[in-house]
C-alpha cells in the first residue's frame, strides 16, 4: 500500500489569494524506506486496549517512512512560482489624516514568502505524507505586526487625534498664526511600534520660521531725525526675539496635551512696542556725525546737548544701530586696558558701551572725537548725563546713527 502511494504522490501547495502549484514524489525520488520502523508500532499496540479503539481513533507516526533527495527538493522549492513574484511587502495598519480628523487604512498583507519556514513546512508535510500544504495556514508568510484588530490599533488612533484637536493662536500685535491639525500632521510620525512620535525637529523649524517672520532685532527700521532727516537705521540689540528653544518645548506640550490656546510665544526679549513704530514716543538720539544728543519721553523734548563719541582713527567708533538701555547707575568705575575713570551717571547699552558724564572734559561736540574720542561710549556733559538718567528706565531705545 505505501509503496503505491508513492508512486503517484503529490504536493499540492496552496498560495495565499488561492493559487496552487503541486511538488511530485518522482520529481525528488521520493522512495519508501525499507528499513522504517512500522514493526515497532506492533509492539507498541496493547491488545487490552482494542475496545476503546472502537470509539477513539487511533494515529501512529513513523518518522522514517520516506527518503527523497534533498537536492532535488531544494531545487523544486527554488523553482516555485510563488518565490519568483515580484514581491510586495506586508505593511501594518496605516492613519491616514484628512479634515481635521485621522482614519485607519487597512493593513496589506503582502506577498514575502519566509524560505525557511516554506522549506521545513514543505518538508514536514512530504514526511508525513501530506497531499496539501496551505503555505498561508503555516504561516509562511511575513506578516504585517499590526492590523485593523490588534489591540493598540485604536489607542494609536485616539492619541493622533487628541494631537491633532490642539489649536494655537500665536498673537504678534495685530497678526495671528494658528497652529491646528493642518500644521500637526506633518509633524506626527507613527513607528513601527505603533507609537505616536512628535518631530520635535519640525516644531523647531516651524519656531524659526515664525523667529525669522516677527524678529525684528537689527531690522533696518525707518526712522525721523530731529533735524527733520528721514534715514534707515540699520543693526543694533533693540527689538523683538524669540526663545526658540523655549518656545519649541511649550508647543510640543500644547500639542502633547491637546490644548486650545491663544498665546504669545516665550521672548528672550522684547521691544516697547509691536508695529510698525516699534520704539515709540520715549528714546535717546546720537548722532554721531553731528555729535549731538536728544532725548525725547513720550514724544517731548526733555533734554539736548552735544557729546563726544568713539574714536573712529583708533578703531573705537561707537557703534550704530538701535539698542536699548540695559540698566542705569549712580556712581560707576569705568575700567580698560589703562584707564580706570570715576562717573556719577551710567547707562550702558551695548556691554560695556554707554552713556555718561566725563568729568574731565570741558568742552564737548565738534570734532573732538576725531583727535580725542571715547573707547566706544558717549560722553555728556553732566547736565545732560543728569537729566536722561532721572527720567530714563531699562528697555528705552537708543538710536545711534551717522548721516
Amino acid at each position: 500500500m505505501v509503496k503505491n502511494y508513492i508512486k503517484g504522490y503529490k504536493l499540492q501547495l496552496i498560495e495565499r489569494g488561492g493559487k496552487t502549484q503541486e511538488i511530485t514524489g518522482q520529481a525528488i525520488q521520493m522512495q519508501y524506506n525499507k528499513g522504517n520502523s512500522i514493526p515497532e508500532i506492533l509492539r507498541r499496540k496493547n491488545p487490552f486496549t482494542w475496545i476503546g479503539s472502537l470509539f477513539k481513533e487511533q494515529k501512529y507516526y513513523v518518522n522514517d517512512l520516506f527518503v527523497y533527495d534533498e537536492n532535488d527538493l531544494d531545487n523544486e522549492i527554488n523553482n516555485l512560482n510563488c518565490l519568483k513574484k515580484d514581491i510586495i511587502e506586508p505593511r501594518n495598519v496605516d492613519f491616514k489624516y484628512s479634515n481635521g480628523s485621522y482614519e485607519l487604512i487597512e493593513e496589506v498583507q503582502g506577498n514575502k514568502i519566509l524560505k525557511d519556514k516554506l522549506y521545513e513546512a514543505i518538508k514536514l508535510s512530504i514526511l508525513n505524507g501530506n497531499l496539501k500544504l496551505d503555505i498561508d495556514e503555516k504561516l509562511c508568510y511575513e506578516n504585517p505586526k499590526y492590523t485593523l484588530n490588534s489591540d493598540k490599533t485604536p489607542e494609536t488612533l485616539r492619541l493622533l487625534n487628541k494631537y491633532v484637536s490642539a489649536n494655537i493662536n500665536y498673537k504678534f500685535g495685530s497678526e495671528s498664526e494658528i497652529v491646528d491639525g493642518d500644521k500637526i500632521n506633518k509633524w506626527l510620525i507613527v513607528d513601527e511600534n505603533l507609537d505616536v512620535l512628535i518631530d520635535k525637529t519640525g516644531v523647531m523649524g516651524y519656531i524659526k520660521e515664525l523667529s525669522k517672520k516677527y524678529d525684528t532685532v537689527g531690522i533696518k527700521r525707518s526712522f525721523k531725525t530731529s533735524t527733520g532727516k528721514v534715514i534707515e537705521v540699520e543693526g543694533g540689540l533693540y527689538g523683538w526675539k524669540i526663545d526658540l528653544v523655549a518656545e519649541t518645548k511649550a508647543l510640543l506640550k500644547n500639542i502633547d496635551l491637546g490644548e486650545t490656546v491663544e498665546k504669545e510665544p516665550i521672548y528672550v526679549q522684547k521691544a516697547l512696542f509691536r508695529g510698525a513704530d516699534e520704539i515709540g514716543g520715549t528714546y535717546v538720539e546720537v548722532n554721531i556725525t553731528r555729535q549731538y544728543l536728544w532725548f525725547y519721553k513720550n514724544g517731548k523734548l526733555i533734554t539736548q546737548g552735544p557729546v563726544v563719541t568713539g574714536n573712529p582713527n583708533r578703531g573705537h567708533s561707537t557703534v550704530t544701530g538701535t539698542y536699548m538701555l540695559n540698566y542705569k547707575q549712580k556712581g560707576a568705575t569705568l575700567r580698560g586696558a589703562n584707564y580706570a575713570s570715576e562717573v556719577t551717571y551710567w547707562m550702558p547699552f551695548f556691554g560695556n558701551m554707554g552713556i555718561h558724564d566725563a568729568s574731565w572734559r570741558h568742552s564737548f561736540g565738534g570734532e573732538i572725537y576725531k583727535r580725542n574720542g571715547t573707547h566706544g561710549c558717549i560722553n555728556a556733559p553732566l547736565y545732560l548725563a543728569k537729566t536722561i538718567f532721572d527720567n530714563i528706565e531699562e528697555g528705552i531705545p537708543i538710536i545711534s546713527y551717522k548721516e
